[in-house]
């Protein structure tokens, strides 16, 4: 229920606190108050001045994933395109460890404000990235244990040709595929929940090129960053952890600044409304 920034210049940190559950934040084009952030099922502009510990204005834009049954449904993860269309997914409640498959939906909102869905019967909506020419998206619905990619056209916002370009039951790879980021070789970059690590894929080979340690067993997120964008930050999360998990890794639910890959990534895209 909160939102954090951190600037690693100053190692300082604002946090805001929100009433309901949060799950992204993404900046508004040509604006530096504005921010999309997501709660539950609705996507919501929000007005920031980027210190208070209050959000300022909230307005719903769009509420997503009605119907019967899916009252409990989230959204998950997202990213704004370069066109500024917001893609993003959600999930059902995770119960006892067990996941609601085929429940959540992955959908886009255009600068109208008005949602489309476009893939049905997800389980849980996950990391998205673009290729270099802007061709291809690369989409992961975790429980899948793939990731996979689209034909991606950005004018229309429309996606087709679903395929595999990497598996991580064929490949040995521990965890689930989370949060995923691009870099400017095109080699994608994956979070691996359950597996303590990030990977780095080459989609066009298929082929795993390497594993970065994180002494975190539930691996979130990537996104670069840096003066230079060659830093790679990194999430993770303590939920449904056992104590003696814990006790061997105390540093789970924390977020990690990885250097020294000789990979550097992309500006993130906005939004625009």
């Amino acid at each position: 229920m909160r939102v954090h920034k951190y600037d690693p210049a100053t190692r300082t940190e604002v946090t805001v606190n929100f009433d309901e559950e949060v799950s992204l934040i993404i900046p508004v084009k040509d604006t530096a108050d504005k921010f999309v952030v997501t709660q539950r099922r609705k996507v919501v502009l929000m007005t920031w001045d980027g210190e208070s510990s209050k959000p300022g204005a909230l307005e719903v834009i769009a509420t997503v994933d009605e119907g019967d049954g899916k009252q409990d449904n989230r959204i998950n993860d997202g990213k704004a395109d370069s066109a500024g269309t917001l893609w993003a997914g959600t999930m059902a409640p995770i119960i006892n460890k067990q996941v609601i498959v085929d429940r959540g939906i992955f959908f886009s909102i255009s600068k109208d404000r008005s949602a489309k869905t476009h893939l049905p019967k997800v389980s849980v909506s996950n990391g998205i990235a673009w290729s270099l020419d802007n061709k291809t998206m690369y989409y992961i619905d975790s429980p899948t244990r793939k990731i996979d990619a689209f034909d991606f056209d950005v004018t229309k916002a429309e996606i087709g040709n679903r395929r595999t370009v990497f598996n991580f039951e064929e490949q040995g790879v521990e965890g689930f595929p989370d949060g995923q980021t691009i870099d400017t070789e095109g080699k994608l970059w994956v979070a691996c929940y359950g597996g303590k690590q990030v990977i780095q894929v080459d989609p066009a080979s298929g082929k795993l090129l390497q594993r970065v340690d994180i002494p975190a067993l539930n691996v979130t997120s990537v996104a670069w960053g840096g003066a230079g964008l060659d830093e790679l930050f990194v999430t993770s999360a303590f939920d449904g952890m056992t104590r003696e998990e814990l006790e061997r890794l105390p540093m789970a639910g924390c977020s990690f600044r990885v250097t020294g890959l000789g990979a550097k990534g992309l500006p993130a895209h906005r939004v625009l409304l």
